[in-house]
């Protein structure tokens, strides 16, 4: 009896170190196949988020595309083309005349660029403003109402005035409706073909008669007065 208390015993130990093993290699199985799931998932994750990553940075690429080609468009269909129609030159004949050049100088660069649209009437005088000393203008040599010659800001300004009425004349379609001659002759045109201007009194208008618009280049330099009328297209 003894003995057979002995092995009940040992079939007991036996029996508990079996069941223990059977639940640790139980847990360390569950454990595994938990990771290599995980693993899976995550392996899963990272490539639906590599592969959205591709398509997002795939669309991106083509608006990008997208909108450069359009850029790329939209400037092409704004390129305009510029074409000579006129072009006048006058001599300036007082070079030594500072005050007179500076005047030239400040007419000549808010005339310049100037766009006239089809159909719109153009006035030198509304288009370069009032002669004053705030704009820097200066006193020069003017002619009177009665052909004597003074001074006055904005001396010169007749002289690109009528620089443009000659190109202007070169051209059918724009029709002239206010031009005024000078009360002497002035050296720079021949008779007739002087325009004088004084901001408030007498002006220098046209109408674009043309079914395109025109642009109007002045430049200055020590010699010449020019005038360039191009055509936009």
């Amino acid at each position: 009896m003894k003995n057979l208390k002995y092995i009940f015993i040992i079939l007991g130990i036996l029996f508990i170190i079996g069941v223990s093993i059977f639940i640790f290699y139980r847990k360390v199985s569950n454990n595994s196949v938990s990771n290599t799931t995980e693993n899976k998932t995550e392996i899963s994750r990272t490539s639906t988020e590599n592969s959205n990553t591709k398509d997002s940075s795939k669309d991106n690429y083509n608006i990008a595309n997208e909108s450069t080609n359009n850029e790329t468009i939209s400037n092409t269909s704004k390129q305009i083309i510029e074409e000579q129609i006129s072009n006048f030159s006058t001599k300036i004949y007082s070079k030594k005349d500072s005050e007179r050049q500076t005047n030239l100088n400040i007419t000549s660069s808010v005339l310049n660029g100037t766009v006239v649209e089809p159909g719109d009437t153009f006035s030198f005088t509304e288009t370069v403003g009032k002669a004053t000393p705030e704009r820097g203008y200066q006193k020069a040599d003017i002619y009177d109402e009665n052909g004597n010659k003074t001074k006055g800001y904005g001396g010169g300004n007749c002289q690109i005035s009528s620089t443009l009425y000659n190109a202007v004349l070169q051209l059918p379609n724009l029709t002239v409706t206010e031009r005024h001659p000078h009360s002497k002759k002035v050296p720079y045109v021949e008779k007739g073909k002087d325009a004088a201007v004084a901001y408030g009194s007498v002006d220098l208008k046209f109408i674009n008669n043309y079914d395109f618009s025109i642009k109007i280049y002045c430049s200055v330099d020590n010699e010449n007065v020019n005038i360039t009328i191009v055509k936009l297209q």
